[in-house]
């Protein structure tokens, strides 16, 4: 299973240059767990699922992107220097911090039975197995940072150190 994740997460990687990029199902659920992960992983697992939650509402939302790995992805880019051709994120600009911090996003080999777990989760939050707790959640916050846009958003929940929000339509 983690070779799998190795194997989609490249995939996806050299399908973010594509301009209307399309993304199967095991690719979609590998960015949805990596997400997880990256985002929620030292969470328990109403936090983790809270952060797919809001990542697939995000998919639902017709002001975002309308797939997961999309979703995950968006941000500014700019040429990479190395290959003009290519375009990579802008450093701390992403929807998703992870994404754009500058670090490997590579989950460590002593973290694969969590990952593994994340996927299977992953799996049940794509195909809306999960009654949604957060109610419309499309954002969130660490409770120890103070983002300006937490006045614009509806506080809908608090699990652990995560804030959520749900954007008005």
């Amino acid at each position: 299973m983690f070779k799998f994740y190795i194997m989609a997460v490249a995939a996806l990687m050299n399908a973010q240059a594509a301009e209307d990029p399309k993304f199967s199902m095991e690719q979609e659920i590998a960015c949805l767990a990596t997400n997880i992960y990256w985002e929620a992983r030292n969470q328990p697992t109403p936090g983790q699922i809270a952060v797919g939650l809001t990542t697939m509402n995000r998919v639902d939302d017709k002001r975002y992107p309308n797939t997961v790995c999309q979703v995950v992805m968006q941000g500014p880019t700019r040429p990479s220097w190395k290959n003009p051709e290519v375009l990579i994120p802008i450093r701390h600009k992403c929807q998703f911090s992870w994404f754009c911090d500058g670090k490997s996003d590579e989950i460590p080999p002593q973290d694969e039975e969590l990952y593994e777990l994340l996927l299977a989760m992953s799996f049940k939050l794509y195909h809306y197995k999960f009654q949604d707790f957060t109610d419309g959640a499309t954002h969130y916050h660490a409770d120890y940072v103070f983002p300006e846009w937490r006045f614009t958003k509806t506080r809908t929940i608090e699990i652990e150190d995560h804030i959520f929000y749900r954007w008005e339509k």
